[in-house]
């Protein structure tokens, strides 16, 4: 081989193994983009709603915004990350491992040591079984048939098993997921309430919660309390407890619906408990409700309790309810502003 070939042929090897080692690292800029801090700030800016509240097991408080992505308070400052599948952000938790998954309205995301991973909602993605699959991480998955399911490496798409002569404008999409003390995961979407219990996927439908002719489902949250009760916050229809065997509508019992309204989703009188958003229960086994119009509402077993969190609010809309690692009852309000039950009135916290 001559001088002038074995240059040649040593410049193409280069060539081509510069070209791989691009390949591989845009092919992981694009899974695994790195973390990008836009900004600090000493107070939280959020103005449009605060969907989701976290505190993970260092201390951090995470905060998920209605349409502004996602910001992290150390106890100092505000840091607010970009690099999100979408800013509509639906769900915050930790796995096992520390690390933070953040559901949007667009896919989930996963923080790990300064990087972000991002698993987009996917179109006709093969769907999978659900008892074929594992994992304790359940994410919103799009408007249509199922959920998302984290497996530890794969996100599996399940369907929802739909109830016979449906409604074709039905929407799947996920509004809130709650686990039981028995580890059946309750599972809450607009037309629907179902529940997994490792084997059997169960449906809750506008029948089986026992709806009126006039009356129809669009659930916005869901809480499996320490007791095993079910309580099913709609918008429109109030309240629906699920104790054993028994439905009820719990906000129609307590005479918490307007003889004038159409159930439908339009503003609710004062005094009224027909929109909620959110459902939690604190440290002593009260049970709360943020309601759309509303603000919160309190029941300990026996009496309901309605609360203004705060009268210089344009709207008291309650997007969420969170009870901290100090037993803190916190509540994300639809301007952006975040609340602490203090035991009689609430006390702005960002």
């Amino acid at each position: 081989m001559t001088k002038k070939i074995k240059l040649i042929y040593l410049l193409t090897l280069l060539t081509l193994n510069f070209s791989c080692v691009e390949k591989k690292s845009t092919e992981k800029e694009t899974n695994r983009p790195e973390l990008v801090v836009n900004q600090k700030t000493d107070t939280l800016k959020f103005t449009s709603g605060i969907r989701a509240i976290f505190q993970d097991s260092k201390g951090n408080y995470w905060f998920g915004s209605h349409n502004e992505g996602v910001s992290v308070y150390n106890g100092k400052s505000f840091d607010y990350l970009t690099g999100l599948p979408d800013n509509q952000i639906r769900s915050i938790q930790e796995d096992k491992n520390g690390k933070i998954w953040i559901g949007t309205s667009k896919g989930a995301s996963v923080y790990d040591k300064g990087t972000l991973t991002n698993y987009p909602i996917k179109n006709n993605e093969p769907k999978q079984e659900w008892n074929e699959t594992n994992g304790d991480l359940w994410f919103y998955a799009g408007e249509e048939d199922g959920i998302y399911r984290f497996d530890g490496q794969h996100m599996n798409y399940l369907i929802f098993p739909k109830s016979k002569n449906e409604n074709p404008d039905n929407a799947y999409g996920v509004t809130g997921i709650s686990k039981d003390k028995d580890g059946k995961v309750w599972m809450a979407t607009y037309a629907a309430l179902f529940s997994y219990d490792g084997k059997m996927v169960t449906i809750f439908d506008g029948k089986k919660l026992n709806l009126k002719d006039n009356e129809l489902l669009h659930i916005r949250s869901v809480l499996a309390d320490s007791k095993g009760r079910i309580w099913i916050g709609n918008n429109g229809i109030g309240v629906l407890l699920v104790e054993g065997n028994t439905v009820i509508n719990f906000s129609e019992k307590n005479h918490l619906i307007h003889p004038t309204s159409q159930r439908r989703g339009g503003k609710s009188q004062p005094g009224t408990l027909e929109h909620v958003f959110a459902i939690e229960e604190d440290a002593e086994g009260n049970i709360w409700f943020g309601d759309r119009d509303t603000g919160a509402w309190k029941y300990d077993g026996k009496k309901l309790t309605n609360y203004q969190i705060d009268p210089k609010l344009n709207t008291q809309m309650i997007w969420s309810i969170y009870k901290d690692q100090n037993k803190n009852l916190i509540f994300g309000m639809a301007e952006g502003g975040v609340y602490k039950f203090n035991g009689k009135t609430f006390d702005k916290q960002f």
